[in-house]
């Protein structure tokens, strides 16, 4: 499941609802930004510009057997971008850090340890889309329903581009062409709107 389809709206509430309220905004940020999992692992309070209502991405925190987490580049550098905050991500992340203060991150364990990906998708994640009704569904996912949303309201390739972080808008396009609207009937409409008046010269004198 991919979460492209309208329908997939109440997929993300049924899943924010079945999440333990301690991850509910990580679910919502993933959801209304297009994060990467780990993108929106690593978000740091002071990535967070709530007056600009903006965050900026420019760091990813990395998981590793035997080896304390730890913060890196993210994926490329077109990775590197200012994402802007719609209202519910806003609303979500102040409830958050006023319920669980953070000084650096501000998703972690109740230990107050940076999350480690996979002992989240054992305890929390997995759990949590079963609870749900659902199947098959990743934080990937909800990337991919930002995505969706974004090209369902008329955003650019470009935009999308640039909101996701990839690396060229081919990525983008190779990923995501079958969402864009089909152009025959924008042709038609665009040709119609311009020739229209000629044709009807033409019907009329044709009558007379």
């Amino acid at each position: 499941m991919t979460l492209e389809a309208v329908e997939a709206v109440e997929a993300v509430e049924a899943l924010t609802e079945a999440s333990p309220e301690r991850y509910r905004a990580l679910v919502t940020l993933a959801a209304g930004t297009g994060l990467r999992q780990g993108e929106a692992l690593g978000l740091t309070v002071d990535r967070i510009d709530f007056l600009r209502r903006q965050l900026t991405v420019d760091r990813q925190l990395v998981t590793m057997p035997d080896r304390a987490p730890y913060l890196a580049p993210p994926k490329t550098q077109a990775s590197v971008r200012v994402v802007p905050l719609p209202t519910v991500v806003v609303d979500a992340l102040a409830v958050h850090l006023a319920t669980w203060p953070a000084a650096e991150f501000v998703f972690t364990t109740e230990l107050g340890d940076p999350i480690r990906r996979t002992a989240f998708s054992a305890a929390v994640w997995r759990p949590a889309v079963r609870r749900a009704g659902l199947s098959g569904v990743t934080m990937h996912s909800l990337r991919h329903f930002y995505a969706s949303l974004l090209i369902r309201h008329g955003e650019s390739v470009k935009t999308v581009q640039a909101r996701l972080g990839h690396a060229s808008a081919a990525e983008t396009l190779d990923t995501y062409s079958h969402l864009w609207p089909d152009s025959d009937d924008r042709t038609r409409a665009a040709v119609d709107s311009v020739f229209g008046r000629v044709a009807d010269s033409v019907r009329t004198d044709a009558t007379h």
